[in-house]
């Protein structure tokens, strides 16, 4: 040890005007740190409390948090790994990328994480010890290369990488297994590349991820939070070998990127299992069977089957002999097979013994009905379903500790009812909430209203198409629509009745960023409540009390009884998760847009979907029967096919419209307008050129062949996940023949699609708090065949020709 060099030290950090200050650092919205080493103090920005933790002296900066109404920045030697998170309002956290990475980029000179262990498995001596070895480097004479307890570390730029004294008195140093991080190079198949090469392999430029041009694709960063899918730079989202992007050149749709692999070994992917533990990916058994009584294919083996997934391009994942494994993130493991005929299938791997908190997080009951879908008081006995913020994002199971670690969990809080990923009030606050999936946001108010804003019925409703957006009237209402950003009324007052600070004013609170000046399109007028940082939980103002700074305002939503309130059944659907063929039976009227399009005699041959009192939107094929709109006629609020119900509606058609292009897409215009109840209620339009995501969970409905399954005759649902177009036209699955008109849905195992009597009816999502209409039942091969996926049309490319049709019609 004795022939290590001192050298100079290096900077580890960016300095002042060099860089982005804040491409160092990872952030989380609504997270504070309890923190006993810190400096307070006020910024009129984030950059400007970066620039003060880069150049703090007196300890170590891991992290500050932002308070943007208080201008207030906190400094702090803490970080997540070494502190209590808690969840705060209008805080965002940032904490240094450095000393949260347990991996190394380079010699690791820069390496901050808190391995303690030497490759052979001996234990760190502390730096700041003199036994069993006196060390050369220490924590008072290198003050700047993190030499906290006995972490391994790089002091002196050693080209091996991290190193430590040990505890065995008879070995002075050893080097650390510390795995590269994935910036300059990838581990495995690079699930987790984190760098920024942003070109493929024959030199074509990367789309960005967030554009849906040149080509629209379901691979969007907001939905996929955790996939790391920022700027243009290749990922690997979907299981692909490697990670790929979609190109900037019109003519060529995705291509691989040329990544180096990383020399040293990768991190640990946690436990291997015997057993189906999840979706399989660590099942290391030795079933090589499939469902179907199938002999597998070693997966070096390309006879009979060509394919890709191989050892080599998939070294972490154990592919070996002819063993069913998961590489690429299926629902279950599965394997080739020795059969000519059959490409794949999955196998049949015996049940880890579940957990409970396996079983509430990976394999959710069957919902049942929910009758409370509102809040009573601050909703600490809301017991309903919903699972979804103020902004759409999807909730953390409370049993989980990913993304976010916390202590609200079902054993601290047993009276809470935290169950699955629903939205609950464990702690007292003012309404339900919960944790996020989204790494950046840690905590966000639930997508609910009090039960005292939900009441009234339906409204019968003036004859016009439903608007994309709902303007407010000319003369402003004393309420809000969304957030309230666009709220002009004259509240004055916050939640509390404290009276509000004036905007211009300077008493009792000083403040530079939300004034009438720097803000001018933002209505800061007088002491009105306001939003003007778009804040998700509404409009706030400064308060007049000297110990408030600021508070929020209690602004009703507006009504919208001028026009109805699509995509909200007022009877909630089942959900079922299951196995229209296969599904469930629909809870009667759950689905009000459901339309039977029939002859004039009465036959049910095909679906529809109500867009609007007059309009029902329907497959071009179901119309080639008769070219004239009096051989039809549709059924609204039906839950039987025969014997309907006594209040259904048997409206005539009056027009057809097929759309010009020729896609498999027809609008109906009704002899007269149908009458909105709470049994038919038009879904909801999707904005223009919407892509709905890969693996988002849509739901199909109608009465057509069951193929023997339970229901004949009877409304029937079936929940389906998306398909990325780009995996649907795999070779194995349907083979280029998906059309960028069109998306995919279905289970790759089979036993739940639409079929003969499905088409035109309605794939709708779930989109915060309503559910939108993004397909319309075209095509399949066969129905509900394994690795057959059902083709819908995609509403949203013809949302400005339905929008046209309905004006002038």
């Amino acid at each position: 040890m004795e022939q290590k060099t001192v050298v100079l030290l290096l900077l580890l950090f960016l300095q002042s005007g060099q860089g982005d200050p804040l491409d160092g650092y990872v952030n989380t919205e609504g997270a504070s740190l309890f923190s006993g080493t810190k400096k307070q103090l006020r910024a009129g920005s984030v950059d400007e409390c970066a620039k003060t933790c880069e150049e703090e002296l007196e300890f170590v900066c891991r992290s500050f948090q932002f308070h943007r109404k208080e201008q207030q920045c906190v400094i702090m030697a803490e970080n997540s790994k070494s502190s209590t998170v808690l969840r705060r309002r209008d805080v965002v956290l940032f904490e240094k990328k450095v000393y949260l990475s347990e991996c190394k980029t380079g010699n690791g000179r820069n390496y901050r994480g808190t391995m303690a262990k030497t490759r052979s498995g001996v234990t760190c001596q502390k730096w700041s010890d003199t036994t069993p070895h006196i060390p050369n480097y220490t924590p008072g004479k290198y003050p700047s290369e993190g030499l906290e307890e006995n972490y391994c570390r790089n002091p002196d730029n050693d080209v091996e990488g991290p190193w430590c004294y040990t505890t065995n008195p008879v070995l002075r140093f050893q080097y650390c297994d510390i795995p590269e991080c994935e910036e300059e190079c990838m581990h495995c198949s690079g699930e987790n590349y984190q760098g920024k090469i942003s070109r493929t392999m024959s030199g074509l430029d990367c789309q960005a991820w967030d554009s849906q041009s040149p080509h629209a694709h379901g691979y969007i960063p907001s939905k996929f939070p955790r996939k790391n899918l920022k700027m243009n730079y290749c990922r690997n989202p979907d299981g692909e070998p490697r990670p790929w992007c979609f190109t900037t050149d019109p003519n060529k749709r995705w291509e691989f990127c040329n990544i180096s692999r990383c020399t040293t070994p990768p991190p640990s992917s946690g436990p291997t299992y015997q057993c189906l533990n999840g979706r399989g990916e660590n099942y290391r058994g030795n079933v090589a069977v499939t469902v179907s009584g199938l002999t597998c294919q070693h997966w070096s083996a390309q006879t009979p089957h060509k394919h890709d997934r191989t050892p080599d391009n998939f070294p972490c994942k154990n592919l070996d002999e002819n063993y069913c494994r998961n590489p690429d993130g299926e629902t279950s493991p599965w394997c080739y097979t020795t059969s000519s005929e059959t490409r794949w299938e999955y196998c049949k791997i015996p049940a880890c013994e579940p957990s409970a908190s396996f079983t509430e997080i990976i394999m959710p009951p069957e919902q049942t009905p929910v009758v409370q879908e509102c809040y009573q008081g601050n909703g600490q006995s809301y017991r309903g379903t919903s699972s979804t913020t103020i902004t759409g994002k999807k909730c953390q199971p409370w049993s989980s500790m990913s993304p976010h670690q916390h202590k609200k969990t079902p054993e601290n809080f047993p009276n809470a009812d935290l169950i699955m990923n629903y939205c609950r009030n464990p702690d007292a606050d003012e309404k339900p909430w919960c944790f996020t999936i989204d790494p950046e946001v840690r905590w966000e108010y639930c997508n609910l209203k009090k039960c005292s804003e939900t009441g009234g019925s339906v409204p019968v409703i003036p004859l016009v198409p439903q608007l994309p957006n709902v303007q407010a009237p000319a003369e402003e209402p004393d309420c809000m629509f969304g957030n309230g950003k666009s709220y002009r009324g004259k509240k004055a007052t916050t939640a509390t009745g404290t009276p509000c600070q004036a905007w211009a004013a300077k008493e009792p609170h000083q403040h530079t960023i939300f004034t009438p000046e720097t803000n001018p399109r933002a209505g800061l007028e007088k002491n009105y409540c306001r939003n003007p940082d778009g804040d998700v939980n509404g409009p706030w103002c400064y308060t007049t009390n000297p110990r408030k700074l600021f508070d929020y305002c209690d602004v009703p939503l507006c009504a919208t009884s001028s026009l109805y309130d699509c995509g909200k059944p007022k009877v909630e659907p089942k959900k079922c998760p299951g196995r229209v063929v296969g599904g469930c039976v629909a809870n009667p009227h759950s689905w009000p847009w459901q339309v039977s399009l029939r002859t004039r005699f009465g036959t049910h041959f095909c679906g529809g979907t109500l867009l609007a009192p007059q309009w029902v939107l329907t497959a071009a094929h179901c119309l080639e029967r008769s070219p004239r709109a009096s051989s039809y006629k549709v059924i609204l609020g039906a839950h039987r096919e025969v014997n309907l119900e006594a209040d259904v509606q048997d409206i005539e058609v009056s027009r057809l419209f097929l759309e010009p292009t020729r896609s498999d897409i027809a609008l109906l215009k009704l002899s007269r307008p149908a009458i909105i109840t709470d049994k038919v209620i038009p879904a909801c339009l999707p904005p223009t050129n919407y892509v709905v995501a890969d693996r988002t969970e849509c739901y199909i409905t109608g009465w057509g062949e069951t193929k023997g399954t339970f229901g004949a005759g009877l409304l029937k649902e079936a929940q389906l996940p998306v398909i990325e177009n780009k995996v649907c036209n795999r070779y194995e699955y349907l083979n280029g023949r998906v059309k960028t008109s069109e998306l995919c849905a279905g289970l790759l195992t089979g036993g739940a699609d639409s079929c003969q009597g499905d088409s035109g009816g309605p794939l709708v999502c779930f989109e915060k708090d309503k559910y939108v209409l993004q397909g319309v039942t075209s095509w399949g091969l066969g129905c509900a065949r394994p690795n057959k996926p059902g083709v819908y049309v995609r509403v949203s490319r013809f949302v400005s020709w339905i929008d046209e049709v309905m004006k002038n019609n």
